[in-house]
Parts: C-alpha cells; structure tokens; sequence
C-alpha cells in the first residue's frame, strides 16, 4: 500500500502522518482517517487527510 496514492488510504484506517508544524522534525501523529482531503489520485508528499480527532497532515504510513 502506498501514502501517496489515494486509491489506498480509505475512511476508519489507521495511519502516521506528518501534521503541518511538524514538516521539519518530521514527527509523526497516529491516528484514524476521518476524512480524505486530497482530491487528485497522487501527491508526492503524502494524501491530505483529517483525522478522528480533526487534525490534519499528509499520510506517511499505513499501520
């Protein structure tokens, strides 16, 4: 599965991702997807999401 295709991150998954004030120390935030931001079908850097709990980041990883 890969982070930065939309295809393969669906709604209730559990994912890492990287929150905006976190890009440089890349510190990584777990959570559930709520929501899925990006509307293209590939980003290099990650698809967009919301998370449960309403942060937002781009997905690094799939747990």
């Amino acid at each position: 599965m890969d982070n930065k295709k939309r295809f393969d991150i669906k709604q209730g998954m559990c994912v890492n991702i990287v929150l905006k004030q976190d890009q440089r120390s890349k510190k990584l935030t777990k959570g559930i997807v709520k929501d899925i931001l990006t509307n293209s079908s590939f980003h290099p850097h990650g698809i967009k999401v919301r998370l449960q709990d309403g942060q937002v980041g781009r997905v690094q990883e799939i747990l």
